[in-house]
């Protein structure tokens, strides 16, 4: 049975720390000491609030002995959990991710995506009146989008996308046991690859997804297929993406995220014409803090009643 005030270790920063702080069960809540790695928890901690980018890439391979006795909830602020070591999602600890948290957000930063490349954004601005010409433009009414993968986020797309008047094809992990009103369900990515004219990749990265996107499914893809990424970068194999787009066979891609992240200099996604580089901020906007918040604040209610806890991940899976 859970404590009615359990000491938790917030890895979070301070906005989420004041409002987990306020909760009634008044738990103690530990600030996460600067330089101090982030599997070195102080003694007695039950509850581990974290997140991915704080050095988590640096964390042994191995279970570091003794590591995590008393702790009995770990809280991720991303849903992806590939970034951790394997270690963290075992043990008698029930780890949680914050999926859905960003969807709407994401959600909008492909369909600027989409935009963009069919309003060519970048490429009709004008610097003086010699630039003044006829220019004919894409749409998004009668096109297909694609989304492999069909959580939160792909859902939250899919939305969107109709209302451009775009078809909405998917394909999904666990398959299709009630068809979806709006989507046209497929069953291989292959197949969705080639009847789409933008790709949006919503998985999260596993052992089985890892490379998914390529030289193989590039080649099946329809003819001027627009791919986004906004999961991971190693869903992609970069190379043959670069030989793909350079053939002609793929118009373009926008990417939110690469592997490995940054790109080091030089790299010729940074400078190539058809490929749109951001700095993984596809989850990012305003309220991202408080919803996050939200989250939290319910698998605390949750967790100090004793009760089933939110969006548990599965440790085989890997999400």
């Amino acid at each position: 049975m859970a404590t009615r005030s359990p000491v938790i270790l917030n890895q979070l920063g301070p906005v989420v720390g004041a409002r987990i702080a306020a909760h009634p069960c008044r738990p103690t809540v530990l600030a996460h000491g600067v330089g101090r790695a982030p599997w070195d928890l102080p003694a007695g901690v039950e509850v581990l609030l974290t997140r991915p980018l704080i050095g988590w890439d640096a964390a042994p391979a191995k279970l570091p002995p003794g590591w995590g006795e008393g702790l009995r909830w770990i809280q991720s602020a991303s849903t992806g959990m590939d970034f951790y070591p394997p270690w963290l999602l075992e043990g008698r600890h029930i780890v949680t991710c914050a999926r859905g948290v960003s969807a709407v957000a994401i959600a909008d930063y492909v369909l600027t995506a989409i935009l963009s490349f069919e309003k060519r954004w970048g490429a009709i601005r004008l610097r003086g009146p010699e630039d003044w010409r006829h220019e004919t433009l894409g749409g998004l009414s009668g096109k297909r989008l694609g989304l492999a993968g069909f959580g939160a986020i792909g859902r939250a797309v899919a939305e969107r996308a109709s209302a451009f008047g775009l078809t909405v094809g998917a394909v999904r992990r666990s398959g299709w046991v009630v068809p979806e009103p709006g989507v046209e369900p497929f069953g291989r990515l292959e197949d969705l690859a080639a009847a789409s004219d933008h790709l949006v990749l919503a998985l999260p990265l596993t052992a089985v997804t890892r490379g998914l996107v390529g030289a193989g499914l590039l080649a099946q893809a329809k003819p001027g297929l627009h791919l986004v990424n906004v999961a991971r970068g190693a869903l992609i194999d970069q190379q043959a993406l670069l030989t793909a787009i350079d053939s002609g066979r793929i118009a373009g891609a926008t990417l939110d995220v690469t592997d490995p992240e940054p790109l080091p200099a030089g790299h010729p996604f940074y400078s190539h014409p058809d490929i749109r580089l951001t700095p993984h901020v596809s989850w990012s906007d305003p309220d991202f803090d408080r919803r996050l918040g939200d989250r939290i604040l319910a698998n605390l209610d949750a967790y100090t009643r004793g009760g089933p806890l939110r969006d548990v991940v599965n440790a085989s899976a890997g999400y």
